[in-house]
């Protein structure tokens, strides 16, 4: 066998890489504490950890299981003000970048640098899904608080505007001008 071909089969990672990215965005109290029935979204939680110091190998190897439970996640949304597309949209290109990292741990010339972005692209996508679940919960107490809904539109009086006063025409309609033919 040629040392080329062999180069070729084996995994272009290093062992000992780590990737270390910065806590994201967590859940403000209010949303923990609305989403804690929640239990799929706590499975993720807890594994996701994980990716914020990892090496490449472990990184690859927990793509799967990673990838499964934001599937069951995904699918199971449990709390029913999280039930928009916006934070479905979200779970979806997360779900969709797991499966890609699971993906490229099936590719043999897969570099260093690959895995750390899309690890890196999970870990922020993750994070602007507590971003999102925060605001709708931001945005709830603020509505609260104002003790007024928001929600449904208010309709407003139209006023008739007051009829212009001229030099001579006080009060009067002001006849059209005069166009040239």
């Amino acid at each position: 066998m040629q040392e080329g071909t062999k180069n070729s089969d084996s995994l272009k990672i290093s062992l000992d890489y780590r990737i270390v990215s910065r806590l994201g965005e967590t859940l403000i109290p209010k949303a923990k504490k609305a989403i804690s029935d929640w239990k799929e979204y706590r499975n993720v939680d807890k594994f996701i950890l994980k990716y914020y110091n990892i090496s490449n190998m472990e990184a690859l190897q927990n793509a799967r299981e990673l990838s499964e439970l934001i599937k069951q996640m995904k699918d199971s949304i449990r709390v029913e003000q999280l039930k928009q597309p916006s934070v479905i949209a979200r779970l979806n290109v997360l779900h969709n970048e797991a499966l890609r990292l699971a993906d490229m741990a099936t590719i043999h010339t897969i570099s260093n640098e690959e895995v750390k972005n899309e690890v890196e692209k999970i870990v922020e996508i993750y994070s602007a899904v507590n971003s999102k679940i925060n605001t709708i919960y931001k945005v709830a107490a603020i509505q609260k608080s104002l003790e007024v809904d928001t929600e449904s539109p208010v309709e407003i009086e139209k006023k008739q505007k007051p009829i212009k006063k001229y030099k001579k025409y006080t009060n009067r309609i002001i006849p059209p001008k005069k166009t040239k033919q």
